[in-house]
C-alpha cells in the first residue's frame, strides 16, 4: 500500500478494534506514514478480561517499538523466573535477559492497552472509542471499501479506507461480514476462572498442574498478583455451580502445592471474572480490502497465557503486508503466521486436554518451550521499528 494512495479514501486503513492487536496495528501502520482510524466499542484505557502474561517474543517487541520504558514507568514488576508444579514437584526456569530485555512483564490491560493506543496516536493514527462497527461498505465488485460506524450518541456515519482490518477478537464482527472460515480448529477448550489479590509474596510466573485441572499466578502492577484457575470446559459449569469463589478455591485446592493456603492468607482486591471456553481455530484472514489480526484471525486457549504475544506478532507481520498492499503479501502474512503459531497451537490444544499425566504434559511444555525459542528467533529477525 503506497503511502497517501487513493487520496479519495478517507483513510488508507480503517482498524475494528484498539485493544492490543488493534492498537499495535495502528501504531506501525501510522509509523510507515499510513493513515489510519482505529474504532473501538470500549473506553480509553479501560479494562478486559485477560491474563496479560507476556512472553519474551512480546516483550522484546514493546522494547523495539519504545513502549517498555512506559510499561516499566508504571510500576510493572520484571519477572526473572517462572516455575512449573506438577502435583508437589517443582520445576523453576530462570529468565535470562536477552536482546537488551531484562526479563518478563506482565502489565495489566489497562497500562498496557492505553501505552499503545498513546503510541499509536503519537505515530499519527487516529484512534475513537464508544464507537461500534455497523455493516462494512463494499465497492460494486465486492471489494470491501470502507465501514458505518455508530457512536455512544446513535450516530452514523461512513468511512471509506483501501483497507479495514478486524482487530475484533474471537467473535470479530468483520471476520462474520466478510464469511472469514475457519480451516483448522482445536478439539479442547478450557474454562477459567481468575482474580487479583494481594500480599501472596509471589515475584515470578508460577503454573501449576495437576491431573484435570490447571492454575497460574502472574504478578502485576500495583502489588497485585492475578491468579488463575482452569479446567476443561466440560467441568466449568458444574463446578463454578456452587459459586465462583467456592469453584476456585476447589480447582486450587486440587492443584496442590499449597496455592490454596497462599491464597487464603492474601487479600483479594478484585471480583472475579471467568471465561467459559472457546474452541481455538486458524480463520481465513485476509480478502479483497480487508485482513484480520489477533484473536479475529487466530486464537488458542488462553491456559498457556500467549495471547497478548501472539497478537503483537500478528500486528508486525500483518503491518508489513499492509504497507506492501499486495495479495502476494497477504498471503504472506497468513503463511508466516501460521508457520510460527501451528506448533504452539497443537501443544496449548493438547494441554487443554487434561488428558495427560506428569511425564506428558512436561512434554507438552518441552514443545511449547521450543516453539517459543523459534518465535523468539523470528521476532528477532524483524528488523528495526520504523519511527
Amino acid at each position: 500500500m503506497t503511502t497517501g494512495s487513493a487520496p479519495s479514501r478517507d483513510y488508507d486503513v480503517v482498524i475494528v478494534g484498539a485493544r492490543c492487536a488493534g492498537a499495535a496495528t495502528a501504531m506501525l501502520l501510522a509509523r510507515r506514514g499510513l493513515r489510519v482510524l482505529a474504532i473501538d466499542a470500549g473506553r480509553y484505557g479501560s479494562d478486559t478480561v485477560s491474563t496479560h502474561a507476556l512472553m519474551r517474543a512480546g516483550v522484546f517487541q514493546l522494547s523495539r517499538w519504545g513502549v517498555l520504558d512506559g510499561i516499566k514507568a508504571a510500576g510493572t514488576p520484571v519477572v526473572q523466573s517462572t516455575s512449573f508444579h506438577y502435583g508437589d514437584e517443582v520445576v523453576e526456569v530462570q529468565i535470562k535477559p536477552q536482546n537488551g530485555v531484562d526479563g518478563l512483564y506482565a502489565p495489566r490491560r489497562t497500562v498496557i492497552d492505553r501505552l499503545l493506543v498513546d503510541a499509536a496516536r503519537g505515530a499519527g493514527a487516529e484512534i475513537t472509542f464508544e464507537t461500534r462497527l455497523v455493516d462494512l461498505v463494499r465497492a460494486d465488485n465486492g471489494r470491501v471499501s470502507g465501514v458505518r460506524l455508530r457512536d455512544s450518541h446513535d450516530r452514523e456515519r461512513q468511512v471509506s479506507a483501501e483497507l479495514v482490518i478486524g482487530a475484533d477478537g474471537v467473535r470479530s464482527t468483520v471476520a462474520r461480514l466478510v464469511g472469514a472460515a475457519s480451516y483448522r480448529t482445536g478439539r479442547h477448550a478450557t474454562g477459567v476462572i481468575f482474580t487479583y489479590w494481594s500480599d501472596t509474596g509471589f515475584d515470578a510466573y508460577h503454573w501449576y498442574y495437576n491431573i484435570g485441572v490447571g492454575a497460574g499466578v502472574i504478578p502485576t502492577n500495583d502489588g497485585h498478583t492475578c491468579i488463575f484457575a482452569s479446567l476443561p470446559q466440560s467441568r466449568f459449569q458444574e463446578t463454578m455451580r456452587r459459586g465462583a469463589d467456592a469453584g476456585y478455591r476447589q480447582v486450587l485446592r486440587e492443584c496442590g502445592s499449597g496455592l490454596a493456603a497462599i491464597v487464603e492468607r492474601s487479600k483479594q482486591v478484585e471480583k472475579y471474572r471467568g471465561f467459559s471456553g472457546e474452541i481455538g481455530f486458524f480463520r481465513e484472514s485476509f480478502g479483497p480490502g480487508w485482513a484480520l489480526v489477533g484473536d479475529a484471525g487466530y486464537f488458542k486457549d488462553p491456559l498457556t497465557a500467549h495471547g497478548i504475544t501472539d497478537a503483537f506478532i500478528d500486528a508486525e507481520l500483518l503491518a508489513q503486508a499492509a504497507a506492501a498492499g499486495t495479495e502476494i503479501a497477504f498471503a504472506g502474512y497468513q503463511r508466516a503466521r501460521d508457520k510460527l503459531a501451528v506448533a504452539h497451537f497443537e501443544a496449548t490444544d493438547a494441554v487443554a486436554s487434561f488428558d495427560w499425566d506428569f511425564p506428558k504434559v512436561q512434554q507438552l511444555h518441552r514443545a511449547l518451550s521450543d516453539a517459543m525459542k523459534k518465535e523468539s528467533l523470528e521476532v528477532a529477525n524483524f528488523g528495526p521499528s520504523p519511527a
